[in-house]
């Protein structure tokens, strides 16, 4: 494949209305934004018919955007994550307990670590947790909390049905989070310290986020 290069005035006459790029031989063909500190191309990535849109010079190698021959767009680096909870957790009932996620069925970008979910860019988040339970006795009323840097998000509910109670809470939102705000899930009980989120294998107990606008 031959290479040009355009000068940074660009072209004497400017482009012309319609141009092609590559020979429709089997190759991948590419455009290079050649930057002062960083460089994006876009190209077609012709052995999987893909036009990708990506970082750096090479085509291949950092993807950002992938649209492929079917218009399905996706973002292999976009953050996203969805981690599940591997064992019981007992919740105190004087003080709210952070909810220990630790197993990553997907964690796209890094964003999650040590039970907190940590936004990458400025941008909308959407945030989710399902909370599995177990042994949560009647009366009082359970307290959960999605919190982030600048906003706590509470569910309040009552327990008062009978002894040995089981059930979930789910919740979502959309937050507006600033690069490094954090997010949390706490919990408390108001009279009852034998109560518990439930974890392993087979447990709905998750937290999600992903990287919306």
């Amino acid at each position: 494949m031959s290479k040009t290069t355009i000068p940074s005035g660009g072209l004497g006459g400017g482009l012309p209305s319609s141009l092609t790029v590559g020979s429709a031989a089997a190759e991948d063909t590419k455009v290079v934004f050649d930057g002062n500190a960083q460089d994006y191309h876009i190209g077609l990535d012709d052995s999987a018919d893909d036009l990708v849109i990506g970082k750096g010079s090479a085509l291949g190698t950092t993807a950002n955007i992938i649209i492929d021959e079917n218009g399905h767009i996706t973002k292999p680096l976009q953050s996203a994550c969805l981690i599940q909870k591997s064992a019981n957790q007992n919740v105190d009932s004087t003080s709210l307990t952070v909810i220990s996620f630790d197993t990553e069925k997907f964690d796209q970008n890094a964003d999650f670590g040590s039970n907190t979910f940590t936004a990458p860019v400025t941008g909308k988040y959407l945030i989710t947790y399902c909370l599995d339970t177990f042994n949560a006795h009647s009366g009082g009323y359970l307290r959960v909390d999605l919190v982030t840097s600048n906003t706590t998000f509470q569910q309040y509910g009552t327990i008062d049905t009978g002894s040995n109670e089981y059930f979930s809470r789910e919740f979502s939102a959309v937050c507006d989070m600033d690069a490094s705000d954090t997010a949390q899930v706490k919990v408390l009980h108001s009279n009852d310290t034998s109560w518990g989120v439930s974890g392993g294998s087979a447990t709905a107990s998750t937290f999600s986020a992903c990287l919306l606008a």
